[in-house]
């Protein structure tokens, strides 16, 4: 492996940048790196100040030109039963052991190790880099990145984000829309539940409605993903007190995952007049302090780039591959693609591997990586 790559990573790795903590001091760290090339940056912070996204550009002045872009933020480690240590690379039988080192630090080393190519290079495109936050838990940081983009003069014509394809690239995933439903209703003993409202029981008669209402979702299909249809699903719920008690108060999360050109309002408007109209009139006969309340939690749009374009063309060449997909998994693409930066997704490893314990990146799929870089540098020379 390339031992620029292979420090990179070891550092990078070491940084606990699970979507819960701060990812300042590895945003410290790259741009005190790109500092040393010779690369100015600047951060987007957050509100609090404890998180920020990282963007620099280099080459000719103006506009257009290729994004590189991946997340800082890993998924936590906790409740998994790891062999290695998570937050330190571990190499073994050729492969890079570490939370991140698929999702998608691996990608992020390779980025920061392959410009020293680039800075040798005149470029008659410029090139850019961005580093964001918050992704794992709904692309909630990059936004402020999109938005600095969406309104500059030099905003770049492509982006690929190095999420782990397996280095194939793809062009395509679903959106997603996550909320929480929060029902309020009325306590009492149980002994006299009909003088009661039970959330639960109002929280389950939500959830069904839901069911119904995925159904028709599903019934757009698009066989180009797996599965071929928009997805809903309830994942967590808590309600109630004890068993004697008639549940004042319940809540539960819903996801849906959608197809490209999916109307997912559909889903949630239906869904809110069914509790306005219907369940709350109910509700509110016994106690009218009842409420039914809905919170979004995240949202990112579904991407669909055309595989015909000229940039998928110069990818298959980049990348060495022709075999085009689309993937489950969500990514800040979709964002991007609003602000009118075609994208594509295309980084080393695999989700099979992100998430989970002994999460890995092969030393093969780096040097696959760090080739598509090189590649991607010789199409932009001068």
């Amino acid at each position: 492996m390339n031992e620029s790559v292979r420090a990179l990573l070891a550092r990078l790795l070491a940084f606990d940048t699970t979507s819960r903590e701060s990812n300042l001091a590895m945003i410290d760290f790259i741009h005190d790196y790109l500092a040393e090339h010779g690369i100015p940056s600047q951060r987007f912070y957050d509100e609090e100040g404890r998180k920020a996204n990282l963007y620099a550009r280099l080459g000719p002045p103006g506009g257009g030109g290729v994004m590189l872009s991946g997340h800082t933020d890993v998924v936590p480690v906790d409740g998994q039963s790891w062999t290695v240590p998570p937050f330190s690379l571990t190499e073994r039988e050729g492969r890079c052991y570490g939370r991140g080192s698929a999702d998608m630090k691996g990608f992020l080393a390779c980025m920061l190790a392959s410009l020293a190519n680039f800075l040798q290079q005149p470029l008659r495109i410029p090139l850019h880099l961005a580093f964001s936050y918050d992704e794992e838990v709904g692309c909630l940081g990059v936004r402020s990145l999109v938005s600095y983009l969406n309104a500059c003069a030099e905003k770049p014509a492509m982006c690929i984000i190095g999420e782990p394809t397996e280095m194939r690239p793809v062009y395509g995933h679903k959106g997603k829309l996550a909320m929480r439903c929060r029902v309020h209703g009325h306590a009492c003993h149980s002994a006299y539940a009909p003088s009661g409202v039970n959330a639960i029981q109002y929280a389950a008669r939500l959830i069904t409605r839901l069911e119904a209402l995925g159904e028709q979702l599903a019934e757009q299909r698009d066989s180009r993903f797996d599965p071929p249809y928009s997805t809903l699903q309830v994942g967590t719920i808590q309600g109630g007190t004890a068993l004697n008690i008639v549940p004042q108060d319940c809540r539960f999360d819903v996801e849906i995952r959608s197809l490209p050109g999916a109307d997912v309002a559909e889903v949630t408007t239906a869904l809110q007049e069914y509790a306005q109209h219907t369940l709350l009139p109910m509700m509110k006969q016994v106690d009218g302090r009842c409420t039914i309340q809905f919170d979004p939690l995240s949202h990112y749009p579904a991407l669909m780039t055309d595989p015909q374009s000229a940039f998928a063309q110069w990818m298959m060449q980049w990348s060495g591959s022709d075999d085009f997909r689309t993937v489950a998994f969500g990514t800040e693409g979709g964002l991007f693609d609003e602000a009118g930066i075609a994208t594509l997704v295309c980084g080393p490893g695999s989700m099979e591997q992100g998430h989970k314990p002994d999460e890995y990146v092969s030393l093969d799929q780096l040097a696959r990586c760090m080739q598509m870089l090189d590649n991607l540098c010789r199409w932009m020379r001068a």
